[in-house]
């Protein structure tokens, strides 16, 4: 499976040095709808571990993962993800803003693909979901994986 960059870099205009530092300060790990299902997770009794880089999926971390179920799950933001309820594609640098969102998302499958390649379960949970549902979504999962019904 090859780079899940797919085509060349559109131009673009630079950022002003406001946006620039915007987004340079962004949480990456530890974002506030990934503390929220960790404490859920955890308040049930789920233990885990935070920003794990499996074996075999080279560069790529998984937010929350269950080494003993090969779960690994991933909080992802509505605009960095795209997310199809809530994301939005700036209108400055649309085209590289495309590119740039379409990329991310093939990465996405791809990263799906190699774990479930190697015998793992991902599983996406969207920023905006209510920690206790997708709380309930991993429980149920992992609760399966343990009765060997998966």
């Amino acid at each position: 499976m090859g780079s899940a960059m797919k085509g060349e870099e559109p131009s673009r205009v630079r950022p002003t040095e406001r946006v620039s530092r915007r987004f340079s300060v962004q949480r990456r790990t530890g974002t506030e709808p990934e503390l929220l299902l960790r404490r859920e997770l955890h308040r049930r009794g789920r233990r885990f571990r935070v920003h794990y880089l499996i074996p075999g999926v080279p560069r790529r971390r998984a937010d929350l993962v269950f080494t003993r179920w090969r779960v690994a799950v991933f909080v992802d933001g509505c605009f960095w993800h795209a997310c199809a309820e809530h994301g939005v594609k700036p209108n400055t640098n649309s085209d590289w803003w495309q590119w740039k969102l379409d990329n991310t998302r093939a990465r996405d499958r791809d990263t799906d693909q190699r774990l479930s390649a190697l015998g793992w379960t991902a599983v996406r949970v969207w920023e905006h979901e209510a920690p206790a549902s997708a709380a309930d979504r991993i429980e149920n999962l992992l609760n399966q994986l343990a009765l060997g019904r998966v």
